[in-house]
């Protein structure tokens, strides 16, 4: 039950950080977090090819560390799915934030919601690796009231990890809602 609750826990917070790199009104260099470059034949996150900064509060800033990873990069941060549009000089990177309109947000929000049912999805295969656990159990001779009695405690951990993840992305939405 301990690794459940573990496992649960670690899908709850992937939730959180994910939602910590949605722009709500200032420039984060969290922001960048979700964004994979194609660097030597692998893909690396953005903090492993270069220094994220937040240079002004609607200003971001990348500066490259191998000069044959820049165009790589800047592609990167341009399809990460973030509505960002990079401008390269040298082996920095800037990358204006724009203003968030409506739309913006629209689009903001829906991220966050793919973000919360994809948290969702992990609580979800927690819970099927803990009642197949119980299963076995059960074949290795475990008393159908105790089976059942398990069953019930990981459908209760559940429920109160996806009620987090719901409540997290309430949270966000209205961040994301009000700037």
């Amino acid at each position: 039950m301990s690794d459940l609750t573990q496992r649960l826990e670690g899908a709850v917070n992937a939730v959180k950080h994910e939602f910590s790199g949605l722009r709500t009104g200032r420039a984060s260099a969290e922001l960048l977090a979700p964004v994979m470059v194609e660097a030597y034949g692998s893909k690396m996150p953005i903090s492993q090819v270069g220094t994220v900064s937040v240079a002004e509060a609607r200003l971001l800033t990348v500066n490259v560390w191998d000069k044959g990873l820049v165009q790589p990069t800047e592609k990167a941060i341009r399809d990460g799915g973030l509505g960002l549009n990079p401008s390269v000089d040298g082996q920095l990177i800037r990358i204006p934030l724009p203003e968030l309109n409506e739309q913006r947000r629209q689009e903001l929000v829906k991220l966050a919601r793919k973000y919360a049912e994809e948290g969702r999805i992990a609580i979800r295969n927690v819970r099927r690796d803990g009642m197949d656990a119980i299963k076995k159990m059960k074949e290795e001779g475990l008393g159908e009231d105790d089976a059942k009695r398990e069953m019930d405690k990981v459908e209760k951990e559940v429920e109160g990890f996806i009620a987090q993840v719901d409540a997290l992305l309430a949270g966000k939405e209205k961040d994301i809602m009000t700037i």
